[in-house]
């Protein structure tokens, strides 16, 4: 039990440093996938690490997953939707969003694929996993300096055991996608154009 106090107040110390470290984007311009396109809600995209090199997927269990990093063919499709219904389709920076994998069997078993943040006492802290519930684990896009078309995740706690508070980037923790406090660049690629990765990077 004081183990996982211990975890959960450097948490919430490591997000209020956070703050003063990346703050928040002030302008909320559409998010641009790797082809120059705007990232929309409801289409499937593979999030790469900008050295593409790897990407985000889960266990080969899908379902009840944490979030790995694993070679960019492995990649499996993310879905975006904004927390607060809108009728513009377009993802914009800095905006609160609900993360969901693309999974139609855990889908069909009744199993949440919607991303959330959770402590994993064997991992030494928390971990981005799924299983979450709209509204209540909210992530961000914000942009990455140093490129075009590059960007950062956030993670915007909200509720029990965390907080209502700012947002903590997210970055390659051994293989997993967790709080740090050194947040990778990623890119968005279009699922069905995953295969002509032949972007460069800026």
């Amino acid at each position: 039990m004081k183990i996982t106090n211990f975890l959960v107040l450097s948490f919430l110390l490591f997000a209020f440093t956070a703050t003063s470290i990346f703050p928040r984007a002030v302008h909320a311009e559409a998010v641009i996938d790797a082809f120059g396109d705007e990232v929309r809600t409801g289409d499937r995209y593979i999030i790469g690490a900008a050295s593409n090199d790897f990407a985000v997927t889960s266990s080969p269990i899908i379902c009840n997953s944490d979030v790995f990093l694993s070679p960019m063919s492995n990649g499996l499709p993310v879905i975006f939707s904004p927390v607060v219904e809108s009728n513009d389709s377009v993802i914009h920076e800095d905006s609160n969003l609900n993360v969901d994998f693309d999974a139609a069997t855990c889908r069909m078993a009744g199993v949440s694929t919607m991303w959330k943040i959770e402590l994993r006492p064997t991992a030494r802290g928390f971990v981005v996993t799924t299983g979450g519930v709209a509204g209540l684990n909210r992530f961000k896009i914000t942009k990455y300096e140093g490129g075009n078309n590059l960007y950062q995740l956030s993670y915007c706690p909200i509720s029990e055991p965390i907080c209502e508070c700012s947002c903590v980037p997210l970055g390659k923790v051994v293989n997993r996608l967790a709080p740090s406090t050194v947040p990778f660049p990623v890119v968005f690629v279009p699922s069905d154009r995953a295969s002509k990765i032949e972007y460069k990077m800026m």
